[in-house]
């Protein structure tokens, strides 16, 4: 199993940012489908402030390009994209498209 750490901020506007987490409170059915379907497992979204940190476990075959095609050629996940882009803004280091950025681990504690 391999994990990946992202990060992307929320618009920083109270209301906002409230309708977002409501909308993660029952995520479309569609999207659960798409993320299982990629080889994906596990996936968790923190936030703080206005900043989103998601982990993804996922099984050897998952990739990122996968995913990107599927999500590509499935419209109701481009619906639940556009529909969140209402509510997310790139982390200033993107490039132009890019959303979610893979972090860097730097540490891990080992017992």
């Amino acid at each position: 199993m391999k994990r990946y750490c992202l990060a992307l901020d929320l618009i920083d506007d109270p209301v906002l940012m409230a309708e977002y987490k409501k909308y993660h409170e029952k995520i479309w059915p569609e999207i659960t489908a798409s993320i299982k379907d990629s080889g994906i497992e596990n996936l968790e979204i923190y936030c703080i402030e206005n900043r989103l940190f998601m982990i993804l476990e996922a099984d050897e075959t998952f990739t990122f390009e996968r995913k990107t095609t599927m999500d590509t050629e499935n419209k109701r996940v481009q619906d639940w994209e556009d529909l969140m882009w209402n509510y997310q803004q790139a982390l200033p280091s993107a490039k132009e498209g890019e959303k979610w950025l893979l972090m860097e681990k730097i540490f891990e504690l080992e017992c």
